[in-house]
């Protein structure tokens, strides 16, 4: 079974070796980088699976790093900084760290977050092969019929003209009724690449959906600052 791997980006080096001993005796596999060039290099580079990311580097600061991982891939970030101030953490966040971890920090704090990050990205790697698992299930939701394997929808018995991906995010949202989908998620599983804040892919493929599906298209609900939903079964027929 392949080691776990962890870049860790860090220019003070006394530091990054304490941080780096006690990865390696936590059984991960620890690459070090000690600048922003180095560590988006290491990264193409290595894969890893959580990046510890240090805000003030040279050559290329952290936050700069972090966009740029956020446009190449979905690698959890943990940041790891002296900002402390409240306004610092929230663009962190809002960039795209997973956690933030503020200096003097303890190691088995550090340890404890980088487990959860770990089994936090574990946990979604198994929930999208699941969603992306094309069952052979013939679904069905009204007039409405979805065969998988034989890639065709028909409503009230006519053919629905459904491009791939819209077919495949009918197919997802068919699946799991009732349950709100981020348009990030729905842009990893769907078009299985990594979301970029402001792209408007998501909701002009749901747009045209909608009006495929002609009156059954409401059931396609918006759930406001998450993303889209299938109306419960439960709720079919109410309002939104």
């Amino acid at each position: 079974m392949p080691m776990t791997t962890i870049l860790l980006v860090e220019d003070k080096l006394d530091l990054a070796q304490v941080i780096a001993r006690e990865l390696t005796a936590e059984n991960y596999t620890v690459y070090h980088a000690g600048d922003g060039l180095a560590a988006l290099d290491t990264h193409a580079r290595e894969h890893p699976d959580l990046v510890i990311l240090d805000w003030m580097l040279p050559k290329l600061d952290g936050l700069e790093v972090l966009r740029r991982l956020r446009q190449a891939a979905p690698t959890p970030v943990l940041m790891l900084t002296a900002r402390g101030e409240e306004m610092d953490r929230v663009v962190g966040l809002e960039v795209g760290a997973d956690d933030y971890l503020t200096k003097p920090f303890s190691m088995r704090e550090l340890v404890a977050r980088v487990r959860a990050l770990l089994r936090r990205a574990e946990l979604i790697r198994q929930t999208l092969a699941a969603d992306r698992d094309r069952s052979g299930e013939v679904l069905a939701r009204g007039p409405l019929r979805l065969d998988p394997a034989a890639h065709s929808a028909t409503l009230a018995g006519e053919p629905l003209d459904l491009s791939p991906t819209e077919f495949a995010l009918l197919h997802l949202l068919l699946r799991s009724p009732g349950r709100a989908f981020s348009r990030a998620y729905l842009y990893d599983t769907v078009w299985q690449e990594t979301y970029i804040g402001g792209d408007r892919s998501v909701d002009n493929v749901v747009l045209r959906l909608r009006k495929k599906l002609g009156p059954l298209g409401d059931e396609i609900e918006t759930v406001w600052s998450i993303g889209y939903r299938l109306r419960p079964e439960s709720q079919k027929g109410a309002g939104a």
